[in-house]
């Protein structure tokens, strides 16, 4: 039998007795359940956050793009064919979900009253529009096939206000060239993904427009862009995927196009660093001050125990098993609050958001069992390490004084 353990299963928990130690031991506990609960909720939110922005970032670009070397940020590529002897050894690739054509053009949308700046991304019949029919407000979206031009476009719904557009209404894109060339569509859809810097800028159709508008040949593309269905694959699948390429093409990841908003969510993960290590902090704290305080409320059973022939080891670890027993139920308790706030969050969007300035309607969860299993066991951890140093009190109190103490 473990003497320890059972000694400490007979002092009893938190919220059992009256008394100053009995209130103190409360406190503990529910410092350790809202410092659980608050780190699981901040690690949802900011995660799940990460999540909505990167998946949007990447709606627009896929996970990694095949292009010219020269290609650069004017959005003008030099074309590449389309026939292609690497796309079969990039379709082997374990993790390749879909290949994908594309090709980008800078323009000027222009209405009776006003102009806006935006990019034509033209994309072929192979587009994968899982992602902007999830996001359309209005309308379809873009019927092509191999043998006809579409004329329609989609625009977001930031230029539609912007430019007081609507579903079927026609659009004029001017396109700064020798000669300037002008196109008219007709807006098919309006899409809205709540990400304002690319909202503003693209505008998607045929990409048999651009390879017109280019002198391009039909076998003449920007590039190609490289689904994948693991996101931490991405660095290298980008690898592996330059490895097939001839020397003139390059392939860049989504990370590498747009650095300026995947740094801005990297560092959203020092705020979840600093929220784990203040509840930690507070946490450990308290549970000192709780083992402290039992300390001296068990004085005389300290003392009888040495009495009798118990060693400080002993009794050192009856106190930090106690100490465990708390830090448990307040482990179990934050668990509950944390984990049932983030799936009603979750399944019913309570808390809402400003899409201008957080790019989401609502705040965002992304619930992983494996952060939660790693914030029980970091928090118990850490807590019960900080109580090691101060459990050697213990070995300071004299037999005879702790019998006679009152």
């Amino acid at each position: 039998m473990n003497t320890s353990l059972f000694i400490a299963r007979r002092i009893g928990g938190a919220g059992k007795g009256k008394g100053f130690s009995s209130l103190i031991k409360k406190i503990a506990v529910v410092s350790i359940s809202l410092g659980l609960a608050v780190m699981i909720i901040s690690m949802a939110v900011v995660t799940g956050f990460q999540n909505e922005i990167r998946d949007k970032v990447i709606g627009f670009g896929a996970h990694v793009q095949i292009t010219n070397f020269d290609y650069n940020i004017s959005f003008e590529p030099q074309p590449i064919s389309s026939q292609q002897d690497f796309l079969d050894d990039i379709r082997k690739l374990n993790g390749v979900k879909h290949i994908q054509v594309f090709a980008t053009k800078p323009g000027i949308i222009k209405t009776d009253d006003d102009i806006h700046g935006i990019i034509f991304k033209g994309v072929g019949p192979d587009f994968d529009w899982s992602f902007f029919s999830d996001r359309l407000v209005t309308g379809n979206i873009l019927t092509m096939d191999d043998t006809l031009r579409s004329e329609e476009a989609i625009i977001s719904r930031l230029i539609s206000r912007r430019l007081q557009l609507e579903k079927g209404d026609d659009l004029f894109i001017y396109f700064i060239q020798d000669p300037p060339r002008i196109r008219r569509l007709n807006i098919a859809g309006i899409y809205d993904t709540g990400l304002e810097e690319l909202d503003r800028l693209f505008v998607l159709g045929d990409i048999r427009h651009v390879q017109r508008l280019n002198d391009w040949n039909p076998d003449q593309i920007g590039g190609f862009e490289v689904l994948v269905s693991d996101y931490d694959a991405i660095p290298d699948m980008s690898d592996a995927i330059f490895d097939l390429l001839p020397y003139h093409l390059d392939a860049k990841s989504i990370r590498q196009l747009y650095p300026q908003i995947f740094d801005w969510l990297s560092l959203l993960d020092m705020n979840v660093y600093v929220i784990i290590a203040l509840m930690i902090l507070v946490a450990g704290i308290n549970m000192i001050t709780t083992l402290l305080i039992s300390v001296m409320d068990k004085t005389n059973a300290i003392g009888i125990l040495k009495a009798v022939g118990a060693g400080n080891n002993m009794i050192r670890k009856v106190f930090l098993y106690h100490a465990g027993m708390l830090i448990s139920k307040g482990l179990l308790w934050g668990n509950l609050i944390g984990i049932l706030a983030c799936l009603v969050q979750g399944h019913w969007g309570l808390i809402t958001l400003s899409p201008e300035s957080y790019y989401v309607s609502e705040v965002p969860v992304n619930l992983q069992w494996n952060h939660i299993i790693l914030l029980n066991a970091g928090t118990f951890i850490l807590s019960m390490a900080m109580l090691i140093a101060p459990s050697y009190i213990i070995t300071k109190i004299s037999p005879v004084r702790a019998i006679i103490y009152r």
